[in-house]
């Protein structure tokens, strides 16, 4: 049987939640990949009804064996040349990390020039919402193999075991964290009423700026991460990923809460998704004693 490969990969593999209501997981980061015009190999690493947040519900995990086998499959799949990058989020089991660190792995093997983003889906400002165990996984396992890896500042937080409390402290613990990029989004900003995300490359440390909006819904960190993803295979540049990342995601948020939506409503303004008009302040910030890796 011939083998199928492309000129140039773009096809993205996420790995994530799946819920039959709502814009979290792969069900926000599948629509803007593929909206922005990146073919999606969708895996689910657990089923649920809606957000947890949103009530208990019935959760549906698949075995451990059998979602190794299905990574497996994909690891042999005559069309992994089409691959251009691997992105994960929220894990159903802590067993899952090892399948997804493997089709990483394979995934490189065979274009090299691919990315693997992590966002490692464990918690917010009340603590943990996933088991001890699976966060460790995370930590020690995904990020690690990471190009580039997307925690807010709490899950930075646990995995660093520093107080996130200023951009400094921040600073300090995106650059000591494994993966050579880091977008730590929920970082404190420098206008007041605002919040921020944080990247930080090899070369530079950017923060973009936002007015914060209470009660946000859900799936922020979901779809900054598709879309930065997104906006890096298109060839932009860590700046201008950082400000239209940001400025989409942010706009999508303000129009969902203004008309008081439960979720994202990510199809109504899938415009925003390819061509914001937010306003993003975006601030270059100096890190002293840098030493990272290229």
């Amino acid at each position: 049987m011939q083998t199928h490969t492309t000129d140039t990969p773009r096809a993205v593999i996420v790995i994530s939640s799946h819920v039959a209501r709502g814009s979290v997981g792969n069900r926000a980061a599948v629509f803007a990949l593929e909206s922005l015009g990146f073919p999606v190999w969708a895996v689910p690493t657990v089923i649920l009804p809606w957000h947890p947040g949103h009530g208990r519900a019935t959760r549906i995990v698949p075995p451990a064996a059998d979602f190794a086998a299905l990574m497996k499959d994909l690891e042999g799949a005559r069309w992994l040349g089409e691959v251009g990058a691997v992105l994960s989020g929220y894990l159903g089991d802590p067993a899952q990390a090892e399948a997804i660190a493997s089709l990483v792995a394979a995934v490189k093997a065979r274009n090299p020039r691919s990315l693997y983003v992590c966002d490692p889906v464990m918690g917010d400002k009340g603590g943990l919402y996933v088991p001890e165990a699976t966060a460790v996984a995370i930590r020690d396992l995904l990020v690690p193999a990471a190009d580039v890896a997307t925690p807010n500042r709490y899950e930075l937080a646990w995995m660093t075991g520093a107080r996130l409390d200023d951009i400094s402290s921040l600073l300090q613990a995106a650059q000591d964290a494994p993966p050579p990029t880091m977008l730590v989004t929920s970082a404190p900003a420098m206008m007041n009423g605002s919040i921020g995300n944080l990247l930080l490359t090899p070369s530079q440390a950017l923060l973009a700026e936002h007015r914060m909006i209470d009660r946000p819904p859900n799936g922020l960190g979901d779809l900054t991460a598709a879309v930065y993803l997104a906006r890096v295979l298109s060839g932009q540049s860590p700046d201008k990923a950082l400000q239209s990342t940001t400025a989409a995601v942010f706009e999508i948020l303000a129009r969902t809460a203004k008309r008081g939506g439960d979720e994202l409503q990510i199809e109504t303004d899938a415009q925003s998704l390819s061509h914001p008009m937010a306003m993003v302040q975006t601030r270059h910030l100096s890190v002293p004693g840098r030493n990272r890796r290229a």
